[in-house]
């Protein structure tokens, strides 16, 4: 399986850059005081490539996806560095209505609780033709389409789905439906912030195939944003590591899982439970994640790291450990 990959990251590391994170930082201005929630990430998005931003609640995995889409909570939040760029343009340079054509045909967002996207008062038909409609078209032609694409997520009878409300279906179902609203004006980028949280554990696969599927057929490139290493390693051709605002840790899938060289990333990986071992406890990380307006100096992870030295105190740098895989610590100096 691992050659199969490396022959599939070729391909995608061949490809055009879609997306280019560069240096970005979303700080949010508090009566406490700064909250960098961002803080300096960097990382590229190639044609057809699955990248994983993984790392505990609070990292600022959800927030890279906010502050991509131009969606940063305002006013206290805002985006004090770097740049975002698509096909070469900085979103950071779109006015509101330029970015508001973006989101939705170029780049889009499937979210965690699909009750949060989808409107109770209106069927499932109307929340897909008032995406469709953005486009403009023939009116006539919204209800086929619309069909397709609840066909394209592999729901059941779909002209009669098109005629229910959201409670009506069941979380699988819902969280479909918020995957075919967001394909339905076939983006280039679409981001995937915990979609399958909320399911059990068999839907959850179906729900990854089908994701999986629906690449395959429309080329889309995808972040997926989740907590879940085991996810990361079905879904994803690369992943990247966050604690803290920061990208930790970044490298090819296997690379990540064979070869962990940041101490967070190597601690997350001994959390996961492995179904050929018998434990009575499971390993964990000890401590918290630091607050996010009380940094600790240094490096954000020293204070939970067994092997913290004094070199530590100072922030690291990125360094080059391969191919494709960097890390954030003084180990790999």
């Amino acid at each position: 399986m691992r050659d199969e990959g490396r022959h599939k990251e070729e391909d995608y590391m061949n490809s055009k850059v879609i997306l280019s994170v560069k240096d970005l930082q979303t700080y949010f201005f508090t009566r406490t005081g700064v909250v960098k929630a961002i803080d300096g990430i960097s990382f590229d998005l190639h044609e057809g490539e699955t990248i994983g931003i993984v790392g505990e609640s609070g990292s600022g995995k959800s927030m890279t996806a906010w502050s991509i889409l131009g969606m940063v909570p305002q006013p206290s939040g805002q985006i004090v560095g770097g740049t975002i760029e698509y096909y070469g343009e900085n979103l950071l340079d779109k006015i509101p209505s330029e970015m508001s054509q973006i989101r939705g045909s170029g780049i889009c967002m499937v979210m965690q609780d699909p009750l949060t996207s989808l409107n109770p008062v209106f069927t499932i038909e109307d929340q897909i033709v008032e995406t469709l409609e953005r486009d403009g078209g023939e009116k006539s032609g919204f209800k086929e389409r619309a069909r397709e694409l609840l066909e394209l997520v592999h729901i059941p009878d779909p002209l009669a789905r098109l005629a229910s409300y959201p409670h009506q279906m069941s979380g699988g179902m819902r969280q479909r439906v918020v995957g075919s609203i967001a394909m339905s004006r076939s983006p280039n980028v679409l981001i995937a912030d915990e979609p399958t949280t909320s399911l059990d554990a068999t839907i959850q696969l179906q729900y990854l195939k089908l994701l999986k599927e629906i690449q395959a057929e429309t080329g889309t490139a995808i972040i997926f944003i989740t907590h879940d290493f085991g996810v990361v390693a079905r879904m994803c051709d690369r992943g990247a590591v966050m604690y803290a605002g920061k990208i930790v840790e970044q490298a090819e899938v296997a690379e990540l899982f064979d070869n962990p060289s940041h101490p967070y990333t190597e601690a997350l990986l001994k959390s996961v439970p492995n179904v050929n071992e018998d434990l009575d406890i499971l390993p964990s990380i000890e401590g918290q994640p630091p607050a996010p307006d009380d940094l600790p100096v240094g490096c954000s992870f020293a204070p939970r790291c067994q092997y913290a030295f004094d070199k530590c105190s100072v922030e690291p740098g990125v360094f080059q450990i391969g191919d494709d895989h960097v890390s954030s610590c003084w180990r790999n100096e």
